[in-house]
């Protein structure tokens, strides 16, 4: 039997939810399928890489080509449900949500579990930076990629939302909660904001320049 555990499911899932949510926006603007296909995997990979690389340890998938062929996966899965998938506008939200919170709680238990080079764990208030931007960094990728202003800059919630989910997580760990019930609440704050931050347009105050 195949021993899986929920963050390799976690992880799974949301590498193919941000690889949709890439090459939807990428054939939106009428890339080619090797350019979408970037797009994806870039959305993709972009956040854990960016953990990795400040974590000190070799970027996760270079040593696993699982999430090439995930990728790859959602280019197919786009190709086949190209005209459900530009009918409904909901769709890129949708996915772009559902990576979003699962990678940030990849992104917090890789890092509390990867050892520093002082030799202890890193603090926890590191592990909620690094699950935001494993969150959020390959959607500011994705935007440069399709030249569009990162959504992150924009009034929307979005980062933030990630941060929110970080902090639960720590609450429900400080209550001594197990791993998976913190993991998953922590995912769940996130969808939620997101949601809530859409429907009811929440969102930071913009700074103004001169007038």
């Amino acid at each position: 039997m195949f021993d899986i555990t929920l963050v390799q499911v976690f992880d799974f899932v949301g590498t193919l939810a941000f690889a949709i949510s890439g090459i939807r926006l990428a054939s939106a603007k009428k890339f080619d399928l090797f350019g979408a296909y970037v797009v994806g995997v870039t959305t993709a990979i972009g956040g854990g890489t960016m953990r990795d690389m400040m974590l000190g340890v070799s970027p996760f998938w270079m040593t696993n080509m699982f999430y090439l062929i995930c990728s790859a996966i959602a280019l197919l899965w786009v190709i086949v449900f190209r005209k459900l998938l530009v009918r409904q506008d909901n769709t890129w939200f949708l996915f772009d949500t559902i990576g979003l919170a699962l990678f940030t709680v990849t992104g917090i238990e890789k890092t509390i579990t990867t050892i520093g080079p002082s030799g202890e764990h890193f603090p926890f208030w590191t592990a909620i930076i690094m699950g935001t931007i494993t969150g959020a960094g390959g959607g500011v990728l994705r935007d440069v990629f399709i030249n569009e202003v990162p959504l992150i800059f924009r009034k929307e919630i979005y980062a933030l939302a990630c941060v929110i989910g970080g902090i639960a997580y720590y609450i429900c760990h400080h209550l001594g909660l197990d791993s998976t019930l913190s993991a998953i609440i922590c995912g769940i704050t996130v969808v939620l904001m997101r949601l809530l931050a859409v429907k009811y347009k929440l969102h930071l105050p913009t700074i103004k320049g001169e007038e």
